[in-house]
């Protein structure tokens, strides 16, 4: 799963920068097989050594799995709350916001 072409809603496109949509695209690719079609990520500020970083909790349901990240070249301003959803349907994988689908 997930090796097929990959896009992006418009609201992801426009919202979330380019290396966090990279660092959820990675977590998915380094992940053990088997795969769940449905890749979850909730994203939320952590405070790290007195500065903000991106934290991104990602897991799946089946078979279960969990990873938890942290980015933190971010500025502050582009550290994003919210959840992802990332869904293989055979032909290709998309990501979008949970409030996009």
């Amino acid at each position: 799963m997930f090796k097929n072409k990959r896009y992006l809603t418009a609201g992801i496109d426009a919202s979330l920068p380019f290396p966090t949509q990279l660092l959820l695209w990675k977590m998915i690719d380094d992940m053990p097989e088997p795969k769940d079609y449905l890749q979850v990520f909730q994203l939320s500020k952590e405070i790290v050594d007195g500065k903000p970083v991106q934290k991104v909790h990602h897991k799946q349901e089946m078979p279960n799995y969990q990873e938890v990240a942290h980015l933190g070249i971010l500025p502050a301003h582009d550290i994003k709350n919210g959840k992802i959803f990332v869904i293989d349907d055979g032909d290709h994988s998309t990501m979008l916001w949970a409030h996009e689908y």
